[in-house]
C-alpha cells in the first residue's frame, strides 16, 4: 500500500511541475485528483497540493543541492503537520530527476530580451591606402547573433 501512495504522490509531484514551471495546459489539479486521489475529499486533496505546491517553491527557490534538500526535508518531517519520511523520500527521488530540467525552465523563463546566439571576432590590418600613416592600422571586426528564445 505505501508503494501505491509513493507512486501517486510521484505523480502529483510530475503534475504539479507540469502545471507550474512547464505551463503545460493539458494538466490540471482536477485532472491529478481524479487520476491520483479520487478516495481523497476536495479539502483533503486541496492542503495536500497547497503542502507539496510550498515545498517545490522552497526548493527550487533556493536550488537546493541534494545535502540542503535532506536537511530541509528533514526539518518538514519533524514540523508539526509536516510530511512524513515516505513522503520525504519520494521528495527526494523527484527532485534528483527533475532538478535540471525544472532549473533549465526557470532560467528560459526569466530571460526577457534576445539572447547571444553567435560570436566571432577577426583582426584585419590594411595594406593599402593613400595615407602612409593609416597602413599597418587593426581594424577589429566583432559580429554578434542575437535571437529571442524560442527563435
Amino acid at each position: 500500500m505505501a508503494d501505491v501512495g509513493s507512486k501517486a504522490l510521484s505523480g502529483l509531484l510530475a503534475g504539479l511541475a507540469q502545471i507550474s514551471y512547464f505551463h503545460n495546459p493539458a494538466v490540471t489539479e482536477q485532472m491529478l485528483k481524479t487520476e491520483l486521489y479520487p478516495e481523497l475529499s476536495e479539502e483533503d486533496f486541496r492542503v495536500l497540493v497547497e503542502k507539496m505546491n510550498g515545498i517545490l517553491r522552497s526548493i527550487t527557490s533556493a536550488d537546493m543541492d541534494f545535502n540542503q534538500l535532506e536537511a530541509f526535508l528533514t526539518a518538514q518531517t519533524r514540523k508539526q503537520k509536516g510530511i512524513t519520511s515516505e513522503q520525504a523520500a519520494v521528495l527526494t527521488k523527484f527532485w534528483k530527476s527533475h532538478k535540471v530540467k525544472i532549473r533549465e525552465c526557470l532560467i528560459n523563463q526569466s530571460k526577457w530580451e534576445n539572447c547571444l546566439r553567435n560570436f566571432s571576432w577577426r583582426v584585419d590590418l590594411k595594406t593599402q591606402s593613400r595615407h602612409l600613416d593609416q597602413i599597418n592600422t587593426p581594424v577589429a571586426l566583432v559580429e554578434l547573433e542575437l535571437g529571442k528564445n524560442d527563435q
